[in-house]
């Protein structure tokens, strides 16, 4: 990925909105209705953006949205892309890139993710505390070009401390339980074994998903500060000794969706506010 790409789509993205985005949403599987909370919504499928990969995955509309939310001018994901399509880690994380050269220096990052801390029940939300990288390599490998981060970033805190503690206070002021946790990112497309289930339990993971760790590295390259939330939509395998499929994701996410939209509005009226 060449900076020049980067700024081109930018440029072409800025042409299209009339104020400054302030905070970048990216929407996981089942989660993109948030996008339809926006108020004078402008909507730019990614097939339109120079150089955007395209969304293939059910539940990833597969387009930008930008506009008001709660007050706050956002620029939301309404789909993701993941590595397991067979894009390279320069094209899942392009999107990232845009909304740093777009001025965006807050992301809010989401996923439907299986669940390992055996206390979670599916329609939990877990804010991430941070993550593990079990995905084999790392989307900052190769060249570095300094106009998009330093070669060696620091990980230490991947996620907001201080967007962590919001977070919590303002699901405590909407009574909200959220649970707090590790995300442990694999490849996929296959869900775990039961014995990588376990595996990932003892290095120290709460939930495991295919998705967010990329979008993170990067985000972090860039100076961006990030708070992550998973949705807990099944148990991983071997909890409760029942297959899992993509349609129980979808249907977890749609349970616990007036609680995630009315969580992450508040969200984005707070970060936006700081």
């Amino acid at each position: 990925m060449k900076y020049e790409q980067v700024k081109n789509a930018a440029e072409f993205l800025s042409e299209k909105f009339g104020n400054q985005p302030k905070i970048g949403l990216i929407l996981g599987s089942g989660l993109g209705v948030l996008a339809d909370e926006i108020e004078n919504p402008v909507k730019i499928p990614y097939s339109q953006i120079p150089d955007f990969p395209v969304s293939t995955v059910e539940g990833h509309v597969g387009q930008l949205v930008f506009g008001l939310l709660n007050d706050v001018y956002v620029l939301v994901m309404q789909g993701r892309f993941h590595f397991y399509e067979g894009y390279t880690m320069d094209k899942v994380t392009f999107p990232v890139r845009v909304m740093k050269e777009l001025g965006i220096e807050s992301l809010i990052v989401t996923n439907a993710a299986g669940g390992i801390n055996e206390s979670f029940s599916p329609g939990d939300l877990m804010l991430i505390t941070d993550h593990i990288n079990n995905m084999g390599t790392n989307p900052l490998i190769g060249p570095n070009d300094s106009r998009l981060g330093v070669r060696f970033p620091d990980m230490s805190e991947a996620y907001s401390k201080e967007y962590l503690n919001v977070a919590k206070q303002t699901a405590a002021r909407l009574n909200l339980q959220v649970r707090e946790g590790v995300y442990v990112g694999n490849t996929g497309p296959t869900y775990e074994t039961p014995a990588e289930v376990r595996l990932a339990r003892t290095l120290g993971g709460d939930a495991v998903g295919m998705s967010t760790v990329p979008e993170v590295i990067v985000a972090r390259h860039a100076g961006m500060r990030v708070l992550g939330i998973s949705c807990i939509s099944n148990m991983a395998a071997g909890i409760l000794d029942q297959p899992l499929n993509h349609e129980e994701v979808i249907e977890t996410t749609e349970k616990v969706r007036a609680q995630f939209l009315l969580y992450v509005k508040e969200l984005v009226s707070e970060l936006g506010s700081m």
